[in-house]
């Protein structure tokens, strides 16, 4: 499912008009987007969490010359399912 395909599909069970469902949608991405970068935390209940994790620097090896490469660090940002999102997907 992509944006377009997600902003039908809220706008078809929320009753909610496609042009009021793409502003609901972005404003949900903007959000979390911003949360994300402050270093905070999202947590829906029953949905999941958003976080950021550090990833710390470590060498790796280009498969493509095969030499030796140091990965720099950085940012990642992890979900992790609720327990109700879990169960039903199972």
């Amino acid at each position: 499912m992509n944006k377009t395909e997600f902003i039908n599909a809220v706008s078809a069970k929320s009753g909610l008009s496609k042009v009021d469902a793409k502003k609901a949608v972005d404003a949900f991405v903007e959000t979390v987007s911003e949360e994300l970068k402050g270093g905070g935390k999202v947590a829906l209940l029953g949905f999941g969490s958003f976080s950021v994790t550090e990833k710390s620097a470590r060498k790796g090896v280009n498969p493509k010359t095969k030499q030796p490469i140091t990965i720099p660090a950085r940012k990642s940002v992890k979900f992790k399912a609720g327990s109700e999102l879990a169960e039903q997907v199972k």
